[in-house]
């Protein structure tokens, strides 16, 4: 474990959700196995532990228990062999397969038999508190897991919403780059520090904010997410601070802005470097005084405390350079900068986030009454050699059609993998490629620094909508994947530009 076992007296808003469960342990490490049970009981659980595997293959027999955690590397009786008995012997427990070893080959395994979740060592308190409030929160919104009625890891994750309980596939894995922005996330958790997510969309951002909000002192109270790019500048003004009665046409009530529903709670700002420069001084204020003033009002209408997380896409710092993001409001965010690494960096997490992926997609597809399909390793060789531009969304994607498609118990090969984005289409078609020559426009490199960069930006992004549309045929969606952007970014990119979204 990263820390010894302390747990906060009754674990605050995590013991909260997760209180109640029965819970067995089993590991032969006794530190291990007793701190578990210090932070669960502390959390108010019922907890039976014990260091051999075959005193847990009794007591599985004659009792029943909402989770189990066990060592895989146990002997003489296995962690896959407890994770076998406990599913068959109670089909809607939730079984964790613990393991230190750094090798994802046997959590893998896990997974394919059945285990909901994966736990790799070391791991902390709150990290044992947030998976037990997970469980909790499984079994409470799917009361058939506690009779039998329930199967499929994590099946109750698909379309959580921002304040559930977290369940955080694109967090799972073993790379040294996300395995340091996910302990980034759980030291500051416990502050009231502003964070700023960066990674590329796809990457888990949003996850990583309702992790660190989750594990905070605020866990109890909303965590409210605000989409900067998804709304106008006048209707985001509106929804972040609220308004008066009369203050525009159509507003004949008066309304609660977003920050004053935060109050107490996390604030989550995403895509933060879409939001107008008058609208960032506004939220600057906030942040210096705490004060909330509605649009349309002459007076201070409240006092708040919020956290704020924000998260973008983009190089903030090269936002601020080019002047789409206040110099103030971002040394004022980003107190602590978490980066999350894209997939194709962390390529090692791929076997063990496809074989989760295709377990959850099999249970919400095909449901518990057929044996899952496997990849194959040419399957899985394949996958690593991917480019990934919507990262572990795309791969999700990429793995529900495969489960869509595969045949019970079979193994899937590499061939029925669906075709990769761009596959056989990379090469620019005349008209595009001739945007690109040449590479400086004329007189660019004799002109003052911060024009020229400023028109290189300018001939860049005409360029590269060019040839994006070429390569998208047209279709906004598949662009907007191809780009690695989302689909607001793209329509705001194409109208500064002068291009029709129905037209390359």
């Amino acid at each position: 474990m990263t820390e010894p076992f302390r747990a906060r007296p009754g674990g605050g808003a995590v013991a909260e959700l997760a209180a109640g469960l029965r819970v067995l342990v089993v590991d032969d490490d006794r530190t291990v196995r007793e701190g578990c049970v210090s932070v669960l009981q502390l959390d108010g659980h019922q907890v039976t532990a014990t260091a051999r595997g075959d005193e847990a293959l009794e007591l599985l027999r004659r009792r029943r228990f909402d989770l189990v955690l066990v060592e895989l590397a146990l002997a003489p009786v296995g962690g896959l062999e407890l994770v076998r008995t406990a599913l068959a012997a109670h089909p809607g427990v939730l079984v964790v397969a613990m393991s230190g070893n750094p090798s994802v080959v046997g959590s893998i395994e896990a997974l394919r038999t059945g285990a909901w979740d994966y736990l790799p060592k070391p791991f902390s308190a709150s990290h044992l508190q947030v998976l037990a409030a997970r469980a909790a929160h499984a079994s409470r919104d799917e009361p058939g897991r506690r009779d039998g009625r329930v199967a499929g890891p994590g099946a109750a994750a698909d379309g959580a919403a921002p304040g559930a309980p977290l369940d955080a596939p694109a967090l799972l894995g073993e790379s040294p780059g996300l395995r340091k922005a996910v302990e980034l996330a759980r030291r500051v958790a416990s502050t009231d520090a502003s964070v700023m997510i960066s990674g590329e969309s796809g990457t888990g951002k949003e996850l990583i904010a309702q992790f660190i909000h989750r594990q905070s002192r605020r866990g109890a109270r909303k965590l409210v997410p605000v989409n900067c790019a998804a709304l106008p500048d006048a209707l985001l003004e509106s929804e972040m601070f609220g308004h008066r009665k009369g203050a525009f046409t159509g507003a004949d009530r008066d309304k609660t802005g977003l920050l004053e529903v935060a109050h107490g709670g996390t604030l989550f700002l995403d895509e933060l470097t879409e939001m107008a420069l008058p609208l960032q001084a506004k939220l600057l204020r906030v942040l210096q005084d705490g004060v909330v003033r509605r649009v349309g009002s002459e007076h201070q209408d409240a006092v708040v405390d919020v956290r704020f997380v924000s998260a973008t896409n983009r190089d903030p710092q090269e936002a601020v350079r080019q002047g789409v993001l206040r110099e103030d409001l971002f040394y004022r965010l980003r107190v602590v900068p978490i980066k999350l690494p894209p997939l194709r960096e962390r390529v090692e997490d791929i076997p063990l986030l496809a074989e989760f992926f295709l377990r959850r997609s099999w249970a919400r597809h095909r449901g518990a009454g057929t044996p899952p399909p496997t990849l194959a390793a040419e399957a899985v060789a394949a996958l690593q050699r991917r480019r990934w531009p919507g990262n572990v969304r795309e791969l999700q994607n990429c793995i529900e059609h495969v489960a869509v498609l595969a045949e019970p118990g079979a193994p899937v090969t590499a061939g029925e993998l669906p075709a990769e984005d761009g596959e056989g289409g990379d090469a620019l078609p005349a008209a595009a490629a001739a945007m690109l020559a040449p590479a400086y426009p004329a007189g660019l490199l004799s002109a003052p620094f911060h024009g020229a960069k400023d028109e290189l930006v300018v001939h860049f992004e005409r360029a590269y909508l060019g040839a994006l549309a070429a390569r998208s045929g047209g279709n906004m969606s598949r662009a907007a994947r191809l780009a690695g952007i989302d689909r607001t970014t793209l329509y705001r990119l194409m109208e500064k530009h002068g291009f029709r979204r129905d037209a390359p």
